[in-house]
Order: structure tokens, then C-alpha cells, then sequence
């Protein structure tokens, strides 16, 4: 390739080239850029002046700079962009007393990207609803965090929240193509083989930018090694290579997603830490959805630990929701806790056979009528009908459990749950056996 090549030019990275030039071109977001929609109008430059500012939330390289710059072209407004990791106030201040110059000479508006707006305090943030308020700018706001913990009431109350999705693997690979033949791009320097390309979304993980490094990584690489070659071929190896990083074998709707998640679930349910830390890590480094990782150990703390550790259930759904709430990486972190937790605590499935069986005899049509003591006796009739005769409180015992019939008379006597002696399900077992010989007697 010659020095002129895109690839070798010292041209501004890829990921910024490839920037959507008008909201058209936007990969992904479709339920934000619907014909009427609030980003449509902000784009017009028929719109009204007074539009409302906006906050943009969603994971890194889903596409929230570039909104705010397609935006900004698309309606003719002046663009001016601060981040909140070097900005302050002073550097706010100014941006407003500009605008407004700007309006009162040239009649023209002023878009404020500000990136990271999660970063600014409670005052740095102060300073941004005069500017708002009045219509001197039209912020557009970016963050990654939760906006109704990060950002200030007064300020989202002025501006319309809008939520960014990942990209899904065929928006990233329409990106990737895109990128490989545009001119902005690499003008089809290089070709992606079909297992290149799955390599780069995988890693991608919903993030265009990611995916458009890695590309442009990989595509310099097989360049300048293949220089007598006229249109080199970025592989699945020189992805890997690209980004120092094992290229896994994953295919998050195949054989592979299955296998490992049973692995994962299968090392958990035998106490192995060390297997199951190491599936789970493969799960994250292939891009498999959080949120199923955290699914799956909510049901292995209900199936396999059950009552032998009722807290496992607790710190699985914690887990769970934990990874919602801050999203991945950092969702990795309690995903190794609940995993840890999980995979070295004492195991009992006696909750989830108990449930099966007793399912199986209602299929089975193993049930009858209930015991005329239990019935419902608050209504009018009920007595007549004998609902509630006989029915012993506990509360009035001392012992708190009345010898009492609570089984349809066809399943009497009949066992579900059996506890393990492992874990509290050992102080379980102990306590049920006192109380099945206080509730029949006569079954010992």
C-alpha cells in the first residue's frame, strides 16, 4: 500500500471519519428516529428556535456524540462541544455568553454538547439552567450513568430524556461494511473476511466505536504486512491480534451459548469455583447478555441451593439487578460475586423436587377437595355449609402448630419436601420432624 493509503495518511481515527453526517445514517436508535419524532425535529432547520434540550443515556458507542453533531448540521445551529472531565463552570459561563452574542448579532442558535455531564457536581450543573431556561442554548447532554441519580432535578425536568440502545450484531456489521467501502472510510482498501467481521461485533458488544477501532486496528496491520498484496484481507487472526486479545469461539445463539451456560450452571451446582469463574469470564469476554448470565444464577440459587442457603436467592436477584442498574463492564463484578457465593455454599435441591412432585400428582389428577376446616368462612352462607368448623389457630397454642389436617384427604400423609442435612436445611430437617409428628401423630 502506499503512504497515501487512508490507512496510513495520520487521518483522524476511523470511528470519527465513519461519523454520521445527517441522522439517516445513524446506525441503530430507531425508536428514537421515527418520522415525528423529538430528534427529527431538533434536526430540522424549518424547527422553531425555542426546541427543548435533551439528555442522551445509554452505554459508551451507542451513538450520543454523534446525534448531537448530526443534529447540529442537519439544522444549520452553531456547535459548540465541552466535556464535564475538563470543564467548569467558568468554561459553562462563557459558552452561554457566547450563544447569546451570537443570537443578539447573527440571529443564530447554539448547540452545547456537553459529554459526560454525570461528571459535573451540583453547582457545575447550576450553572447550565439559566442557559436552558432561557433558550440561549440547546443542550444536548450525555451520560452513561442513571440520570435521575446523576443529574440535577431542575435540569431534567427542563430537558426530554431519551435512552440509547446498544447496536445489535446486524447494525454493527452493516457498520463495519460501511465503513470498509466508504471513502470517509477504507475506500475498500482491504476486504473482511465473514469470520472478521463476527469477530469485530462480538468484541464490539453493542459498541460502534469499539467495532470501528478494532477494524481500523486490524486493517492497518494486514496492510503493512501484506504491502505487495493490492486489497489485503483483515481475517479473524489478525482481529485478534489487532486488539491483543483470544478471539473465543461464541456464537451467542448457537451450540456454543448452551454448552458454556451449562457448563457454568453444571460447575456451580458442584462446587467448583475455580470451573465456574472460568465460564463465566468467557461469557463476558464473548459479549453474552448480562442480563441471562444473571437470569440464570437467580434459578441456580433457587434450584440447586435452595434452603440449605436461603441468602444465596438474595444475593443472586442482587446480582441481578445490580448489573441493571450499573450495566457491563463493571456488571462483571457482582456477576463473580453471586458466582463465588453460589458455587461454595451448601446445596439443596429439596425445595425444586418438592414443587416437581407435587406438580406431577395434580397433573397426574392426585388431589381432591379442601378440607371443609380450611375452607373460606368469611362470607355469608359459609357456616351453614360447615367452611371453618373445627379449624384450630395456631397462634393460640403454645406450641404454635395444631394437630390438624391440612392435605386434601386423597394425598394424606403425603411427603414433598424432604431437606437435606446440609447446610440449614440440617436445622430444617430437625424442626420438620417435630412438626410432622405434632401434625399427624399417628403417622409418627
Amino acid at each position: 500500500m502506499s503512504s497515501a493509503s487512508p490507512l496510513f495518511s495520520g487521518q483522524t481515527p476511523l470511528a470519527v471519519r465513519m461519523r454520521p453526517q445527517s441522522l439517516d445514517e445513524v446506525a441503530g436508535q430507531e425508536h428514537l428516529l421515527r418520522k415525528g419524532s423529538a430528534l427529527r425535529a431538533l434536526a430540522d432547520p424549518e424547527a422553531a428556535p425555542g426546541a427543548v434540550s435533551v439528555i442522551l443515556w445509554g452505554p459508551p458507542g451507542t451513538g450520543k456524540t454523534t446525534l448531537a453533531h448530526a443534529i447540529a448540521r442537519s439544522s444549520g445551529r452553531r456547535f459548540m462541544e465541552l466535556s464535564a472531565i475538563t470543564a467548569g463552570v467558568k468554561d459553562v459561563r462563557e459558552v452561554m455568553q457566547d450563544a447569546v452574542t451570537q443570537r443578539d448579532l447573527y440571529g443564530q442558535s447554539t448547540i452545547l454538547f456537553l459529554d459526560e455531564i454525570h461528571r459535573f457536581t451540583k453547582a457545575q450543573q447550576d450553572a447550565l439552567l439559566p442557559g436552558v431556561e432561557n433558550g440561549w442554548v440547546l443542550l444536548i447532554a450525555a451520560t452513561t450513568e442513571n440520570p435521575s441519580f446523576s443529574i440535577i432535578s431542575p435540569l431534567l425536568s427542563r430537558s426530554l430524556l431519551l435512552t440509547l440502545r446498544p447496536l445489535d450484531d446486524a447494525q454493527l456489521e452493516a457498520l463495519v461494511d460501511r465503513a470498509v467501502a466508504d471513502p470517509r472510510g477504507l475506500a475498500g482498501a482491504v476486504t473482511v473476511s465473514d469470520e472478521a467481521r463476527a469477530a469485530l461485533v462480538r468484541l464490539a458488544s453493542g459498541d460502534a466505536r469499539r467495532a470501528l477501532t478494532a477494524l481500523e486496528s486490524a486493517a492497518a496491520m494486514v496492510s503493512g504486512s501484506d504491502a505487495d498484496e493490492p486489497q489485503p484481507t483483515v481475517t479473524a487472526e489478525a482481529v485478534a491480534l489487532a486488539v491483543d486479545r483470544a478471539l473465543l469461539r461464541y456464537d451467542r445463539q448457537g451450540d456454543e451459548h448452551y454448552d458454556v451456560i451449562s457448563a457454568f450452571i453444571k460447575s456451580i451446582r458442584g462446587s467448583d469455583v475455580d470451573a465456574a469463574m472460568h465460564y463465566l469470564a468467557r461469557m463476558v469476554e464473548a459479549g453474552e447478555d448480562p442480563r441471562f448470565i444473571a437470569r440464570r444464577l437467580v434459578i441456580s440459587a433457587a434450584e440447586d441451593i435452595g434452603l440449605a442457603d436461603p441468602q444465596a436467592l438474595q444475593i443472586a436477584v442482587a446480582a441481578a439487578d445490580a448489573v441493571a442498574f450499573i450495566g457491563m463492564p463493571e456488571g462483571r463484578i457482582p456477576l463473580a460475586e453471586a458466582t463465588a457465593y453460589l458455587a461454595t455454599t451448601a446445596k439443596s435441591n429439596a425445595a425444586y423436587v418438592a414443587i416437581d412432585a407435587a406438580i406431577g400428582d395434580v397433573r397426574a389428577g392426585r388431589f381432591g377437595p379442601v378440607p371443609l376446616h380450611l375452607r373460606d368462612a368469611h362470607y355469608a352462607g359459609a357456616k351453614r355449609l360447615g367452611h371453618g368448623r373445627g379449624y384450630v389457630y395456631p397462634h393460640d397454642l403454645d406450641v404454635g402448630v395444631a394437630t390438624q389436617q391440612y392435605l386434601p384427604e386423597e394425598l394424606s400423609g403425603t411427603r414433598y419436601y424432604e431437606p437435606t442435612q446440609r447446610g440449614q436445611e440440617r436445622d430444617i430437617s430437625a424442626r420438620l420432624d417435630k412438626i410432622r409428628r405434632i401434625l399427624r401423630p399417628e403417622k409418627g
